[in-house]
């Protein structure tokens, strides 16, 4: 593998690091770490006296099954791991899924609305072929692209973004990063969580959640959440709810069992960004909404899961995950636009009515051994796919002059009709196993294979198949401690992603196998200044090879042997300076290229940078803290900034950089009680949040313009 070619300036912080690093401090708790995993207690290094925590944290005593599923510490695990809780978005004024994950080091939200995915850009990769979103360590099956849940943070406790490959935990499609959302569990404990909230463009929104203890051995949590705004743009109103809720029965300390069921209704905004001109926005065309009137979206989900684990012995556990899966989700609108300055016109193009039906049925058995020095996980994932696809074909496109007022009624009033049917059926066998070495030293090692067996049959025309797919995943990873509170680690890992999603292969991609992405990562991890700071770096570089390129002899041929590749550092930190100070900040380099890629046409884009990669991005935020007496105050300042990304793979449509900054003042005139006035994009910025530059389409999601919204969050 070749060597990380950063820039010097970067290179030249490791010495410092390094110095930094072997500075001796005292080890810091959370009181939240008994809440933190749901599987039997990891083992772990040796631990010391422990004195305090960094408030909104890293999380990095915390164990995680995110990252790995042993269990160890953050601290000890040897990968890049993000960690954001609910204090800390509250703080922020942060409640859409897209947001949090966003803040976190290197992950640039591409979805402006997340009316249709949670698709980001790290590392280099971009979309949800190679950034994968998991709740409580299960991803769910992506049709077209589409991951729409979870679409806010009521009801989770934390988020967990573990960066670079992770097939070895998660599985293909997700060589970038897969963020891991967690949500809140039954306790004990009576709880009574109330959030009212109004804002900009008559936006409301009102959250209930309550827990506790029914009987000795039955508890429960419950979570529901609706909310509605009008939108900034025509014909962009959105309203949605969700209700989430958990029943456990625990008869022992060495069994529990639990019975999720969930379901989700969302109408999501139908605004589908703005034409731009060689990437940047046409202002004049700002607040035009070029879809027409009667478009419609709708996404209604619905989750059930039972999982029990049962602890043999001081040294076996096993556990089972069963789980079911239904969408159906509908489209109609117009979502392609490419402007003419010179005539003054606007051409739109796909005219787009579809429907999804998708279900998913899986089953995940596991064990964790712990014998001696190793804490040793085995499982098997087995679960089934169904997908059926319907939609109106319609290929015409429209010239409008920009004068004009946008269409009233959808053009074709043909019928829509069943087009094809896909199953997929996938095995995953996975092994791990953390090796304490010895006090300073740990070894964690793990090899899964996926076999997933695919059908595809047509309704329309003659491309039913059937296929086979696997893939190898495997991760070898040493962590040092160089004191109790400091560890320096490397790891080689291998992934895989599909060359698109699995459940709508066609004949075009059937002859493809899975692409295979290789990385070597290096980083320290440290708490500091008695548990009131951690801070963590890491350097990397990612080698992905079998993306579809054309044939060099036949430009028209798509096959299998483009190369690309990317390499980078990430710093985050927090540290509370003072009792009443605190800031938290982090940045990412990338450095990322197509090593070998020609496009339709014979168009040759080796050395080029893909699209919407930002090769700079970083998050501010700092947090002053004072007490009166009426109460606690808090005023939080925030920057998010992103640098320019080309909306081609040609790199001559530059959407520019930009940074954008955030303000959120907090009142607590008691312990359960907090009134929060929350203003995004303070100065009223206009940005480009994500972008496409194609044959058919040169448009933009702008960046959304100031908000200001106030809650009240009430715990009982």
């Amino acid at each position: 593998m070749n060597h990380l070619t950063l820039p010097a300036a970067l290179i030249g912080l490791v010495p410092a690091a390094l110095a930094l690093a072997a500075e001796p401090v005292a080890q810091p708790t959370q009181a939240s770490a008994t809440r933190a995993a749901s599987v039997a207690p990891a083992a772990q290094l040796p631990t010391v006296q422990v004195i305090d925590t960094a408030e909104g944290g890293q999380g990095l005593s915390l164990p995680t099954v995110s990252g790995s599923r042993t269990g160890i510490a953050t601290l000890d695990l040897p990968a890049s791991l993000d960690h954001v809780n609910e204090q800390t978005w509250q703080e922020r004024g942060d409640s859409r899924m897209a947001d949090i994950i966003g803040r976190t080091v290197g992950m640039t939200p591409l979805s402006a609305t997340s009316y249709s995915s949670l698709s980001f850009s790290t590392r280099g990769f971009t979309g949800t072929n190679s950034v994968g979103i998991a709740e409580d360590g299960v991803r769910l099956g992506v049709a077209s692209s589409t991951t729409p849940y979870p679409a806010n943070s009521w009801g989770y406790e934390r988020v967990e973004v573990l960066r670079g490959p992770a097939s070895i935990v998660y599985g293909s499609g997700t060589v970038g990063a897969t963020a891991n959302v967690v949500r809140k569990q039954p306790t004990r404990e009576t709880v009574r969580d109330v959030l009212v909230g109004a804002g900009s463009h008559g936006s409301a929104k009102l959250g209930l959640g309550m827990g506790g203890a029914l009987s000795d051995t039955l508890s429960y949590r419950v979570d529901a959440y609706g909310h509605y705004t009008n939108g900034e743009h025509d014909m962009s109103r959105a309203s949605g709810s969700k209700l989430m809720s958990t029943l456990r029965w625990q008869p022992t300390a060495a069994l529990r069992m639990e019975l999720l069921a969930d379901i989700s209704d969302e109408k999501p905004t139908r605004y589908f960004g703005t034409p731009t001109v060689n990437g940047a926005i046409v202002p004049e065309l700002l607040g035009r909404n070029f879809n027409t009137s009667d478009s419609d979206i709708r996404i209604k989900d619905k989750r059930v899961r039972a999982r029990a684990q049962y602890q043999v012995n001081d040294w076996l556990s096993v556990s089972n995950e069963l789980y079911h899966f239904k969408a159906d989700r509908y489209w109609r609108n117009i979502e392609a636009y490419s402007y003419n300055p010179s005539k003054q016109q606007v051409t739109l193009g796909d005219y787009l009515e579809l429907a999804h039906d998708l279900e998913q049925t899986g089953n995940r058995l596991e064990t964790t051994l712990q014998a001696g020095a190793h804490k040793l996980v085995a499982g098997w994932e087995v679960s089934r796919a169904r997908f059926n696809f319907a939609r109106n074909d319609y290929a015409g496109s429209t010239i409008i002059g920009v004068s004009e007022s946008s269409l009233s009624y959808w053009p074709n009033t043909s019928d829509m009709l069943p087009n094809y049917r896909t199953q997929a059926t996938t095995h995953d066998f996975y092994v791990e196993d953390a090796w304490t070495l010895s006090d300073k030293w740990l070894l964690l090692a793990g090899i899964r294979r996926d076999l997933t067996d695919f059908d595809r049959k047509d309704l329309v025309g003659s491309g039913t198949f059937d296929k086979s797919l696997g893939g190898t995943a495997w991760r070898l990873g040493l962590t040092h401690k160089l004191n109790a509170q400091t560890s320096l680690y490397g790891q080689v890992s291998q992934g895989h992603d599909p060359v698109t999603n699995i459940l709508t292969l066609n004949l075009a991609n059937r002859d493809f196998k899975l692409t295979t992405a290789r990385q070597i990562e290096i980083g320290l991890k440290q708490q500091f200044a008695q548990g009131q700071g951690e801070w963590t770096a890491a350097a990397y570089r990612i080698e992905k090879k079998d993306i579809i390129t054309r044939d060099p002899n036949n430009a028209l041929l798509s096959v299998q042997g483009g190369k690309q590749h990317s390499q980078g550092l990430e710093l985050s930190a927090v540290m509370r300076l003072s009792p009443s100070w605190r800031v938290e900040g982090n940045y990412a380099f990338v450095d990322a290229k197509y090593d070998q890629l020609i496009e339709a046409g014979g168009a040759d884009r080796s050395g080029n940078r893909p699209s919407n990669v930002a090769r700079n991005t970083a998050n501010l935020w700092a947090h002053y803290t004072m007490h009166s007496s009426i109460g606690r105050w808090q005023a939080s300042l925030g920057a998010r900034a992103v640098g320019s990304r080309f909306a081609d793979n040609a790199n001559t449509a530059l959407s520019g950089g930009y940074t954008v900054w955030d303000a959120a003042l907090s009142w607590r005139p008691q312990a359960r009680s907090t009134y929060r006035l929350s203003v995004r994009n303070l100065t009223d910025k206009l940005y480009t949040y994500s972008a496409v530059s194609s044959a058919r389409a040169a448009q933009a999601y702008p960046g959304e313009g100031r908000r200001v919204d106030l809650t009240a969050e009430f715990a009982f």
